[in-house]
Parts: C-alpha cells; sequence; structure tokens
C-alpha cells in the first residue's frame, strides 16, 4: 500500500521541531498531535480526496489510513473541524508546509533521486469553488511591471550619451476595473476564451526532468504567468539551488525574462515563434 511506502521513507519526528513553539507543554487541554493532523493532509492528497471532511470519513473506514496515522479500530478520529481550528490558530500565516515539502525535498535529493540542473516551468488554472455570477466590481491600481524602473533609467542613459534630455520619473499610477468574487475574494477572474470565463486559481511550478516539484506559487486567475517567473526561480535558486537552464513555453518568452535569466548565469530555453509583424519592423 502506498502509505506503507511513505511511512518507510519518511521520518515524520522532524514536525515535532517545526511546531514546538505553537504548543504549549504545561497548559490547556491535551491536543491532537500535529504529526496526526499532517498525515490527514498528506492521505488527502495522496488519494485526490476532496475536503477534509471526506478525508475523515475515508479514514474512519479504512485501515490502512487508521495504521498511517496511528489510530486503532476503536479509536475516535479526530473530528474535521479539529483540524481546521488548527490551521486557523496554529499554522496559518506560517510556512509550516513549505518547511515540510523541503525538508522531504531534501531527502529525496540527498538520495540523489533529484536533478535540478535543469528546471521545467508552467502554470496551470484551478478553478475556484465559486459561481462565477456573483461579483463586485472594483477599481484596481496595476501593478506597475518589475523591470519598469530598470528600462527608464537605461533609457535615460541612452539619451544622455546622445545629448538629449532625460525622461522625467513618471510617477502616475493607472487603474482598471476588475471583478471581485465574493464567495472567495482571493481568486482571480480567468478569462481564455468566449466559453471559458471563471474565478480561479494559477498555480505556477517548477519541477526538474524526473517531475520532482522544485518550487510553487499560487496566485488568483488573473496574473500572468511571465510575471511570476523572477519570483519562482528565486524561490528555487534560494531551496534547492541555481539551475543551469530553464525551460518555459512561449508564454514565457518576454525579453525582461530572457534578461533576468541571463544575467543570473542562467539557459534561458524558450520555444521558437515565427515574428508577427511586418517585413522590416523591428521583431520580437
Amino acid at each position: 500500500h502506498l502509505v506503507r511506502k511513505v511511512e518507510q521513507s519518511i521520518d515524520f519526528e522532524f514536525i515535532y521541531d517545526l511546531v514546538k513553539d505553537k504548543y504549549c507543554l504545561d497548559n490547556g487541554r491535551p491536543s491532537v498531535d500535529p504529526v496526526v493532523l499532517i498525515k490527514m493532509v498528506f492521505i488527502q492528497y495522496l488519494f485526490g480526496i476532496r475536503s477534509m471532511r471526506q478525508t475523515i470519513k475515508e479514514i474512519e473506514t479504512n485501515v490502512a489510513y487508521r495504521w498511517f496515522i496511528g489510530y486503532g479500530f476503536t479509536e475516535k478520529i479526530p473530528h474535521f473541524s479539529t483540524f481546521g481550528k488548527n490551521y486557523a490558530r496554529r499554522f496559518h500565516d506560517t510556512d509550516l508546509f513549505e518547511q515540510i515539502f523541503y525538508r522531504i525535498l531534501k531527502e529525496a535529493m540527498t538520495k540523489g533521486l533529484v536533478d535540478p540542473s535543469v528546471a521545467f516551468i508552467d502554470s496551470t488554472h484551478v478553478k475556484a469553488n465559486a459561481n462565477k455570477k456573483k461579483f463586485e466590481k472594483k477599481i484596481a491600481r496595476v501593478e506597475t511591471r518589475s523591470y519598469q524602473n530598470q528600462l527608464d533609467e537605461e533609457i535615460n542613459i541612452d539619451r544622455e550619451k546622445h545629448g538629449k534630455k532625460p525622461f522625467p520619473p513618471q510617477n502616475k499610477e493607472e487603474s482598471k476595473e476588475i471583478k471581485v468574487s465574493t464567495t472567495d475574494p482571493e481568486s482571480g477572474y480567468y478569462v481564455k476564451d468566449e466559453r471559458e470565463k471563471l474565478f480561479a486559481y494559477s498555480f505556477h511550478t517548477a519541477s526538474d526532468s524526473r517531475g520532482f516539484i522544485l518550487g510553487s506559487l499560487v496566485t488568483g486567475g488573473n496574473v500572468h504567468d511571465s510575471r511570476m517567473l523572477d519570483k519562482l526561480v528565486t524561490q528555487v535558486t534560494d531551496k534547492v539551488g541555481k539551475p543551469h537552464s530553464i525551460a518555459v513555453d512561449a508564454g514565457y518568452k518576454t525579453p525582461h525574462i530572457a534578461k533576468f535569466l541571463m544575467d543570473q548565469d542562467i539557459r534561458p530555453v524558450m520555444p521558437y515563434t515565427r515574428p508577427r509583424t511586418k517585413d522590416g519592423y523591428l521583431r520580437k
């Protein structure tokens, strides 16, 4: 059974050190073992169970799941709200799950299973559990592109070399109207075509050639792929190590991304795209 392989491969004792500042040894009621709570999350994701409520129901009747979390036949499984309350009161706004993720990934790297020399980056949209007809229209400030200041600076240096006056700094703020879900405000309104319009999340992920995830970021579905690459590459470099090449699809093929990677001595691997401009015009 898969849970036997997980139990054999991973020693979960390290979790106690990560959460010791979240618990009190001599005050309050006895708590549910934090390792049990984390193992429940493993069961939910490993076996594709939709919710923690359903996960608890599955654990109650599945012998393998009970064995994995260390509960006997007659022991009462914690209520599904126990995990929710622990998450909200203890683990929310912490990087606990990220620490656990990278600790396990580090073990896989030590065993020589992971090859982080080449990273493959892409994103996928996941539908939010939100009615696309229930939203509010709000005016939001357009976020300045991360490279705008650098670009303005380089333009002014070039103008001064040619005896021209530098452009004054542009501080004007742009705004646009966006749709914000009243059910799930953290999701973003995603439009792919006329038929596909919904509230969704974007999972931006980097993996190695063997399928191991090296880093992941989650944003609203209305955030373009190319805007998250620099943050994702920085995460992978800090946590795993700097890859010598990064492969991406055409959605990431921008001059800024190519420059960002080359400035860090990382080789950008991008698909060829035919020029979409008239003959003689500046090509992409």
